[in-house]
């Protein structure tokens, strides 16, 4: 889906068979501005997106940006101001602030995570924990704040997880049916196992055949040993239990990336707000 196509989607969601509000209350000839003002201290993340919202609404309305995506916002500034037909703006006013939110949300814990890691050579990635249709939005917010993008989703890596290698019979037999299946089906997609124990990483240093390891909820301890026992022959990523409170110790063991469910998945809405200026 496009992002023309999401907004259209969206706003149709919202608008339905009118703005009846705007439509009752408001002439048609009303017009003024209005400005968004941070509520909340973070990084601003889905300015282009709401371009795209004033766009579909009403491209007659005006905007003048203080701020770009990325920039860091503090309790009180102003983002940016629009001027124009009152009854748009005010229709164009909750599916802004959804997308505004929810990113500068996902951008401004990206940015925390990335700042714990600083001074180490470990990278934070996302997950696929994103809201459905959304996900391009959230990894691109992701990003902004300055973390990394993982795959995409299903389709452009291959991540052997407990499950697969489970279902599958084991480690070897996961990994050598994964390189029938890329082979048969002419494809080139890098590899990565999920495990669980010093032994599976044991295992899979044995067997090869893979591009990363996942040290799924390892201490930092474990991590070291698993780290030895790699010995940089593979990319590898932790994973599992690992919060602000004790990221920079998990990236203090040399482990390339660490993966992050929260960044997208438990993320609270930074607190802006759209407010009428009066003329």
């Amino acid at each position: 889906m496009t992002l023309t196509e999401l907004i259209q989607q969206t706003l149709r969601e919202d608008i339905g068979s009118g703005d009846h509000s705007s439509l009752a209350a408001i002439p048609d000839t009303a017009k003024g501005k209005m400005k968004l003002l941070a509520k909340e201290n973070g990084i601003i993340a889905g300015i282009e997106v709401v371009k795209e919202v004033l766009r579909q609404v009403n491209p007659a309305i005006v905007m003048q940006c203080f701020k770009k995506d990325g920039d860091e916002i503090s309790v009180g500034e102003v983002v940016f101001e629009l001027e124009g037909a009152a009854r748009s703006m005010l229709t164009a006013e909750r599916t802004l602030l959804n997308f505004l939110q929810r990113m500068s949300g996902i951008a401004t814990v990206s940015k925390q995570y990335a700042d714990a890691v600083k001074g180490t050579k470990t990278k934070i990635l996302d997950t696929r924990k994103t809201t459905p249709n959304l996900r391009e939005l959230e990894k691109y917010a992701v990003k902004i704040g300055g973390s990394e993008n993982h795959r995409f989703g299903l389709y452009d890596m291959i991540m052997l997880k407990d499950n697969h290698i489970d279902f599958a019979g084991g480690i070897e037999k996961a990994i050598d049916a994964t390189h029938k299946y890329l082979k048969e089906n002419n494809l080139n997609l890098k590899i990565e196992i999920e495990t669980r124990t010093l032994d599976e990483v044991k295992q899979v240093v044995k067997h090869g055949k893979i591009d990363r390891v996942m040290l799924d909820n390892f201490t930092p301890e474990k991590i070291e040993e698993a780290l030895k026992i790699i010995d940089g022959k593979y990319e590898t990523e932790a994973s599992g239990g690992i919060t602000l409170k004790n990221i920079k110790e998990y990236a203090q063991t040399g482990v390339d990336y660490i993966s992050i469910g929260a960044l997208t998945h438990h993320i609270k809405s930074l607190d802006l707000s759209l407010k009428f200026i009066a003329l």
